[in-house]
């Protein structure tokens, strides 16, 4: 679905969705991860903080503005999703999870500030890939317990040049997004997939 002039309603049910299906496969273990779904150019749904992900419903989504003053139930990581909406007008969901991969890789490669995957088929999964000989270089960022801090760090290294859907902080974990809830949904499958798939090949060199 396409999140953009939707009701809270609906940006809702979209955020349960993409929450429960991390859930399911052990992503947001005890309270962690967070989800939310544009509404439209100034609003978002978004899981309020604290709270088991996998078990979530409709009281534990939030409607926040994209620009406006902090929600007293947003979660400390709110404006991570809240910068990547601001900046991008073409992303209407967004998801953070904390897949085993993910962080294992996010501080293995921190030093390098970016993770490659290349040569695997399941990258065209991600919109816009046609083809496994590609490239895609994944961002890592520090991680930092000011996160309008780190959200302003996430959005300059984001602001040039082409980007894989997704990125790492260091330690902590995935933020990857797409032009919908199922996109979203996909890619978030995706890049677990491959990050499991390169950590199990950089185990076995």
């Amino acid at each position: 679905m396409s999140a953009v002039g939707t009701s809270f309603a609906e940006a809702a049910q979209g955020v349960i969705a993409m929450a429960r299906f991390a859930g399911a496969r052990g992503w947001v273990p005890a309270t962690s991860g967070n989800f939310s779904v544009r509404i439209d150019g100034a609003r978002a749904a978004l899981t309020a903080t604290g709270g088991d992900k996998a078990q979530l419903d409709a009281s534990g989504v939030i409607e926040v503005e994209i620009e406006g003053a902090a929600h007293p139930r947003a979660s400390a990581e709110a404006p991570l999703h809240l910068m990547r909406y601001a900046a991008r007008p073409e992303i209407n969901a967004i998801a953070h999870v904390h897949g085993v991969a993910a962080t294992v890789l996010s501080r293995r490669h921190a030093g390098a500030g970016v993770l490659r995957l290349e040569g695997w088929e399941l990258l065209k999964a991600f919109a816009g890939v046609t083809t496994h000989e590609t490239t895609l270089d994944i961002p890592i960022v520090g991680n930092d317990q000011d996160t309008v801090r780190l959200a302003a760090l996430v959005e300059t290294r984001l602001k040039d040049g082409p980007q894989p859907p997704g990125y790492l902080i260091a330690g902590h974990g995935l933020y990857v997004w797409g032009a919908n809830v199922k996109e979203t949904i996909r890619h978030m499958e995706a890049f677990d997939f491959l990050l499991t798939a390169q950590m199990h090949e950089e185990g076995a060199r």
